[in-house]
């Protein structure tokens, strides 16, 4: 089935020949630190000509343990979300929990957000696709990627079509994730769009104790996989300092490793669709 182009934001196709890329910090830490991440990476979109979509989370209430920092809340990570799209132009993205969050978030966010492990709550996902706001799916880690068909069908349903999944890998025993790069092309074979997670799918879930461990430096090779199988997009955390952030701090990237790895994709996904439009 032909994967119709999802528009995220003006201008900003997912499914079309650019590669758009979600990209910011996992949450919302403090007002001057989100915009100090949106600056720069709106500088960054303006250089490698990437359509971007800036994500942060006002809450975070998926936590391994009750003492892990899970944001500042709603009605403030809303208000910091919204001096991102003000002073950056930058469309934005927050994950949603409860279907009473989707209303509050669509008044300021461009893009709502059903985080992996709440994929299959119908209200959630149905009261996300009925504010209008695009939806991007995080599919599940316990999900195959044919089951996400169903998730998205719950989406459509309200009469949404502007429905993504983004594949963040597949538990793997305790404390591991593998991607399987033939999701892709099966969730392409649904006529779905799909997003590549870089930087959750690098995560060693509850590996470290009291939050998630991860894996770095398995940035490169598999985004450079994901995108050569097929992704239409890419996500992935940036922080300034990810050693010291207060979530992911096992696997977010900093501004310059992240721009250096988006370049390189960026020629990637050039070459393939040259070599498509020729074949």
């Amino acid at each position: 089935m032909p994967v119709k182009p999802v528009e995220l934001a003006p201008g900003i196709l997912v499914g079309g020949e650019a590669l758009p890329v979600i990209a910011g910090p996992c949450v919302v830490e403090s007002e001057e630190r989100t915009l100090e991440t949106a600056h720069v990476l709106a500088a960054m979109a303006e250089r490698l000509g990437l359509p971007l979509v800036f994500k942060s989370s006002f809450d975070k209430a998926n936590r391994g343990s009750i003492q892990s920092f899970r944001g500042p809340g709603l009605e403030e990570g809303l208000r910091v979300l919204r001096l991102v799209k003000e002073e950056t132009g930058l469309p934005v993205l927050t994950d949603v929990h409860e279907p009473d969050q989707c209303g509050p978030a669509a008044e300021v966010c461009d893009v709502l957000q059903i985080p992996a492990f709440l994929c299959r709550q119908t209200d959630l996902v149905v009261a996300a696709a009925r504010t209008g706001r695009p939806v991007n799916v995080k599919k599940g880690q316990f999900m195959a990627p044919d089951d996400m068909r169903r998730v998205v069908d719950k989406a459509r349903s309200t009469g949404n079509d502007r429905v993504t999944v983004t594949e963040r890998g597949c538990s793997f025993g305790y404390h591991d994730l593998v991607v399987d790069m033939r999701s892709f092309a099966m969730l392409h074979d649904d006529g779905v769009a799909v997003i590549y997670d870089v930087t959750h799918s690098l995560q060693l879930p509850g590996a470290a104790g009291e939050e998630s461990g991860g894996l770095r430096r398995f940035a490169e090779p598999l985004a450079r996989a994901a995108v050569a199988a097929g992704a239409d997009g890419l996500f992935l955390e940036v922080h300034p300092d990810p050693d010291r952030a207060l979530s992911d701090r096992a696997v977010q990237l900093d501004p310059e490793r992240a721009e250096a790895l988006l370049r390189s994709l960026v020629a990637l996904r050039r070459t393939l669709v040259a070599e498509e439009v020729g074949a």
